[in-house]
């Protein structure tokens, strides 16, 4: 590693207390506000806004024009840039990037809502979800492993795991529109261009090319064939590994 001259690391030790004494001072600033900072890992930007009663947890880092509601718990270890979060909205780490979040809702953790998503009252979004210049209506629920992007949701729609909007066809992006009550079955593709009506089911593991009408179930799969037999030659030596380290492990 290349020698530092004493000159450069004081100024660079000075420029740090410098940037450490401001960070300090914001955070001083919203706690003398109300706000609950509960540990000085926090980074908050000089722009952001927060509201009197909102709890930040550690490591979280504030950005940009963010405005933090009354009531919000923030964190532990949750990103936000440019992004409103309406009260009592739960951010648990998680990160939110030039979004809307509505009142009350349940983010994380390992959420990444990106770019122009807005959310309604009362939405959760689970563990792996990703979300990107989507609109979703009151009541949503997407507990986990779900891409949803370029689309439209309505009110009280449960999406299963698995589920993922194909928005995109290397060329051009197009969006999905799913209505009020809708059940996204677990697996399933929805190939935009596609609207699912009010009320309506799409069957697990379904490629849902074409649109689904209101109360409808859409299905999109093969029936299954069970061929006999035909697990046991491939499966033999498997069991044979596996019942020689159970027997050795319980020697």
């Amino acid at each position: 590693m290349e020698t530092i001259s004493s000159e450069a690391l004081s100024a660079a030790r000075a420029k740090l207390d410098a940037t450490e004494n401001q960070r300090e001072n914001i955070l001083l600033y919203h706690i003398a506000n109300g706000v609950n900072i509960e540990s000085r890992t926090v980074q908050i930007d000089e722009g952001v806004v927060i509201a009197p009663g909102a709890t930040i947890l550690a490591g979280t880092i504030l950005r940009g024009k963010t405005v933090i509601g009354a009531g919000c718990v923030i964190g532990p270890n949750s990103l936000i840039e440019d992004s409103t979060v309406d009260e009592g909205t739960t951010v648990n780490a998680s990160q939110v990037y030039g979004s809307h979040l509505g009142p009350h809702n349940n983010i994380g953790p390992f959420t990444h809502v990106r770019v122009n998503t807005v959310t309604d009252y009362g939405v959760h979004l689970g563990a792996y979800v990703e979300t990107k210049n989507s609109n979703f209506a009151r009541g949503n629920t997407v507990s986990h492993l779900t891409y949803i992007g370029d689309s439209d949701v309505g009110k009280y729609c449960n999406f299963g795991c698995g589920t993922v909007t194909c928005n995109y066809d290397g060329k051009d992006k197009f969006r999905t529109t799913i209505g009020d009550y809708c059940f996204i079955g677990c697996n399933t593709n929805l190939v935009a261009p596609v609207k699912v009506g009010d009320g309506a089911y799409t069957a697990a593991g379904s490629t849902i090319t074409k649109d689904v009408p209101a109360q409808a179930l859409g299905i999109a799969r093969d029936r299954q064939t069970n061929l006999e037999g035909w697990a046991a030659p491939k499966m033999e030596a498997y069991i044979v590994k596996k019942k020689k380290l159970e027997e050795d492990q319980n020697k």
